[in-house]
């Protein structure tokens, strides 16, 4: 098996497949190499939107460059955690090549560029038909009626939702004590208008009032926000499943061994399951870090401020961390204060998002993304800006927020600064976090 050519030694891959299955191979020789290398500190990151493996290696590579300067007296081990999830190809990555970030030019002919038509076909395996059906539709844009309807029909084919009966867990970030989850009115109603919210809250607030947005310019957005709800549904059950019994079985093999667990967008959800799913006893985490995390500002809360009968899906779990949660976010991260909120809503809400909320704020609203605004209603919470927390002692436990804004602030439409994350400051704030010297 060919080593990926990666910034820092000693470095291991662990992938997992869409229902966190790892595979044998790599898993076995992580647990054997890991206490062989003497390793001390183990730095654990997970990619968030990503197309391909080549793509996660080269983010690894480069967000784990400056830590050995940073920590040269340390004994560091890394790996990357590769899981399937997908990018649309209209969403740059700052620093990143065009071979890498996919070349947006050469899909501007088509709405569903062949890039983005690639990553949905890898994704989704078997559903061929129904993604160059919805391609299709894209490129024709016949009609705002039956065809629109038709549309949303195939994205809930492609995502594997089913409208009969309650959902476990589908992406839910929020739980109510004796209130069934219900699957988001985003997929299951009426298209049109969820098209229509879309489209308009993608035009902006320098639209005329007067203007009326066309449908389809809504629907790439509501099948790229369906496809991210598949992912985020995704990244609990390999976190939970996969990571946290990964890190388990290590703590078997190599109880010394302390591990700081980094995640990115959906791998911020990935990496926060992965404590629901560590065995009872094992206290190896040291830290957790989150990086533009792409779900919930309530899921560790313990009571909701709009509901006092729910809590976040995560309540506690932060306690699993010997440790801080360090929740890295900035203002400038368009796909989390934008369009997160548009797609956050749960079954039944008829209000209009656009009329409450506002275009391009979530701070206090009860959809906000833990990667815009921070951890939202876990008492204690502490707060630092980036400079702060550079030159203090974070808290040795809780959650901790940190804007991140300084840095993370590049990136183009429609994502902004989501993927800007490469920066030797937030290689710093992981170190600080887990102590790591």
């Amino acid at each position: 098996m060919t080593e990926p050519a990666v910034s820092v030694s000693p470095y291991w891959e662990l992938t997992f497949d869409a229902d966190g299955d790892a595979s044998g191979h790599e898993r076995d020789r992580w647990l054997e190499e890991v206490p062989r290398h003497g390793v001390r500190d183990l730095i654990v990151f997970t990619h968030g939107w990503n197309n391909d493996r080549s793509a996660a290696t080269q983010l690894f590579s480069q967000f784990f460059e400056p830590v050995p300067e940073l920590a040269p007296t340390a004994r560091l081990g890394y790996v990357g955690v590769v899981w399937p999830s997908m990018r649309f190809s209209d969403e740059p990555i700052p620093d990143f090549p065009p071979s890498v970030a996919a070349d947006v030019t050469e899909d501007s002919a088509s709405p569903l560029g062949k890039n983005t038509r690639h990553a949905l076909l890898e994704v989704f395996p078997g559903r061929a038909t129904v993604v160059e059906q919805i391609a299709r539709l894209l490129d024709q844009q016949p009609d705002e009626g039956a065809s629109l309807e038709e549309f949303g029909r195939l994205v809930r084919l492609l995502v594997e939702v089913r409208p009969q009966g309650p959902q476990a867990s589908f992406a839910a970030d929020t739980l109510a004590e004796g209130v069934p989850e219900s699957d988001p009115e985003m997929l299951f109603g009426d298209t049109a208008t969820v098209c229509a919210e879309f489209a308009q809250a993608l035009a902006g607030t320098q639209a005329p009032a007067f203007a009326l947005p066309r449908l389809w310019d809504g629907a790439l957005e509501l099948l790229r926000q369906a496809t991210y709800y598949a992912m985020k549904r995704r990244a609990g059950t390999v976190g939970e499943r996969g990571l946290g019994r990964a890190v388990g079985r290590l703590a078997a093999v190599a109880p010394d061994v302390r591990v700081h667990l980094v995640g990115h967008s959906f791998g911020g959800r990935l990496v926060s399951f992965a404590l629901r799913g560590l065995p009872p006893g094992v206290h190896t985490v040291k830290s957790v870090t989150l990086l533009q995390g792409a779900f919930s500002h309530y899921a560790f809360a313990p009571r909701l401020p709009h509901d006092p009968r729910a809590s976040g899906v995560l309540d506690g779990q932060y306690h699993r961390i010997d440790g801080p949660l360090v929740c890295c976010y900035s203002h400038f991260d368009s796909a989390l204060g934008t369009v997160y909120p548009l797609a956050s809503r749960m079954a039944g809400d008829d209000r209009s998002v656009v009329a409450d909320f506002g275009i391009g704020s979530v701070l206090g609203t009860q959809w906000g993304a833990m990667g815009h605004d921070g951890v939202q209603a876990v008492p204690g919470t502490a707060s630092f800006t980036l400079a702060e927390a550079l030159r203090t002692r974070l808290p040795v436990s809780g959650c901790v927020n940190v804007d991140a804004a300084s840095v993370v602030c590049r990136g183009g439409a429609p994502a902004g600064a989501h993927s800007d994350i490469c920066h030797r400051e937030l290689a710093q704030v992981v170190l600080a976090a887990g102590r790591v010297r």
